[in-house]
């Protein structure tokens, strides 16, 4: 606690002291432009990897960046949502997961949860993401399987997103647009899925990812013979 105590301290006199105005302007009130559903893995921080400032962007964190299906829990992530979008306004929304998420590899192995009942029971948001992974992507290894799998999570909760009445609603009128993103914590590269190539492409700020996406990666079939 001692640290986060002095962190404050310097945070208070080096930073607020220094954006007297643009604080007094946020008492306010927000207009984020973005939604940034992240994993709650305390590697991942969205608003220093995107270097956003406070009040840029309206962040949901949970484990395994799930978006629930709209009516099968009513809870703070569909609340969320729902909030950003209708009362906030934000014109996009980003699905991002991380490489080595726990989460995921709690959805790979289920066995390995039996001490952690409710992480078990919010995990099974994302069985219809380890299903697909293991009956569609064969002969690869453990460690693919789970790189697969951060990303076809990323899309599933991206079609979950649709179920949504105020995403579906700003979709159709072209006032939405939805990006999926891994971040690699161990280089802080960003993939970006792009629905014109069906796969996860390096984010340089090079090139703009696009929005909405429309298809699923290319999967691996099984060899012949």
């Amino acid at each position: 606690m001692e640290k986060l105590i002095k962190g404050l301290q310097k945070f208070q006199q080096e930073v607020v002291t220094k954006k007297r105005a643009e604080f007094e302007q946020l008492a306010k009130g927000q207009k984020p432009s973005t939604l940034f559903v992240a994993c709650a893995d305390s590697r991942v921080a969205p608003e220093i990897f995107t270097q956003s400032e406070p009040g840029e962007i309206f962040v949901i964190r949970n484990a395994g960046n799930i978006v629930p299906p709209y009516g099968s829990v009513i809870g703070g992530v569909t609340a969320s949502i729902e909030f950003a979008i209708l009362a906030l306004g934000v014109r996009n929304v980003v699905v991002c997961g991380h490489t080595d998420c726990g989460a995921m590899k709690g959805v790979l192995h289920p066995e390995k949860l039996t001490e952690l009942p409710a992480v078990a029971s919010w995990l099974k948001l994302a069985e219809a993401s380890r299903r697909l992974v293991r009956e569609n992507y064969l002969n690869i290894s453990e460690a693919e399987v789970l790189d697969v799998l951060i990303q076809e999570n990323v899309l599933s909760q991206l079609e979950n997103l649709k179920t949504h009445p105020a995403v579906a609603s700003r979709l159709a009128k072209g006032e939405l647009n939805l990006y999926g993103w891994v971040y690699h914590i161990a280089d802080g590269q960003v993939d970006s899925y792009d629905g014109s190539e069906q796969r996860f492409v390096r984010l340089d700020g090079a090139k703009s990812p696009n929005a909405t996406p429309v298809a699923r990666l290319q999967r691996r079939q099984p060899a012949a013979g």
